[in-house]
């Protein structure tokens, strides 16, 4: 079997942050987070790196990264855009930002053909979960058996505001029954106690700390392409009104569950998961990294 593929979700545009996350410094060298990715996804086996970004970051990304990864790794460059046609839909609907991580998926479609995992760019997952997520597409992977990263949502959250969080059903064999896109989820502090809630309608409901989340770190074959295709033009016309809706990989895992066509089994890590949502987390990931390099799990210059 050929080495899995890393797919990194790298079109957004980073509105709360206020720049370009993606490529921002964050290690003692200029190091950005999706270095370290890469990094731990060549230590544990991966063949690519596939960037999935806006046509005119091209230039810039390469600029960044070719130099550093020649001879390390494959790379490619995939272009999220806000051509329908071919998808099959014929029609131009104005929007201020693309449709979402599982139409971002999708615009790799021809240019991958072995399995692959899903990643953000602006997420530090930890080497533990390439590990984990390697094993899997080499060993377990086949087109109805995909896989996710379940982190422990209590090792996931900002310190300064809330965030996105898909929340993860599982069942007694390890695979995920459920999961519900919980869009503003936080700490509150009750009684002296930090607790965890996700407000939805203006309804406050409290969640366990053992939650288990998906952070976007998704396990596929290439396979996932045909289904999530479907699934998108039924949501292109039923959506075209609403220019906030996107079309999202939790719905079509939801959707996929839900109709007996797949199974996704939950990875278990205990790693911290850190990443950039707002500016005032970059000082916190800068800390967090630097004590790493520290602590010796990373070099002081990766690459």
């Amino acid at each position: 079997m050929s080495k899995p593929t890393l797919l990194i979700l790298a079109a957004g545009m980073a509105s709360r942050y206020g720049s370009m996350k993606q490529i921002d410094p964050f290690g003692p060298n200029g190091e950005t987070i999706i270095d370290y990715s890469i990094y731990d996804a060549i230590r544990a086996g991966f063949g690519k790196v596939s960037f999935i970004i806006r046509e005119e970051f091209a230039d810039k990304f390469k600029e960044i990264f070719e130099p550093k990864l020649a001879g390390k790794i494959e790379t490619d460059y995939v272009y999220q855009s806000y051509d329908l046609t071919s998808f099959g839909i014929d029609k131009e609907i104005e929007r201020s930002k693309p449709w979402g991580t599982a139409h971002a998926v999708l615009s790799a479609r021809n240019q991958i053909n072995e399995p692959f995992c899903v990643i953000n760019a602006d997420d530090f997952y930890g080497y533990e979960a390439f590990e984990k997520m390697a094993k899997f597409l080499t060993e377990e992977v086949t087109d109805d058996k995909f896989s996710l990263m379940g982190y422990q949502i209590d090792k996931t959250l900002s310190e300064h505001g809330s965030v996105s969080r898909g929340v993860c059903n599982v069942d007694d064999e390890g695979n995920m029954t459920e999961i519900n896109e919980r869009l503003k989820v936080y700490f509150k502090e009750v009684d002296g106690e930090k607790r965890i809630f996700f407000e939805e309608d203006g309804v406050e409901t409290e969640l366990p700390r053992s939650s288990r989340v998906s952070m976007n770190f998704w396990g596929f074959t290439p396979a996932i392409f045909g289904v999530s295709e479907e699934l998108f033009k039924a949501f292109v016309p039923a959506n075209e009104a609403n220019p906030k809706s996107e079309f999202l990989i939790p719905k079509v895992a939801d959707e996929l569950i839900k109709q007996g066509k797949a199974t996704f089994k939950v990875l278990p890590t205990s790693q911290k998961w850190f990443g950039v949502t707002y500016p005032d987390d970059k000082p916190i990931v800068q800390e967090s990294i630097a004590q790493l390099v520290n602590d010796g799990v990373y070099p002081e210059k990766l690459f």
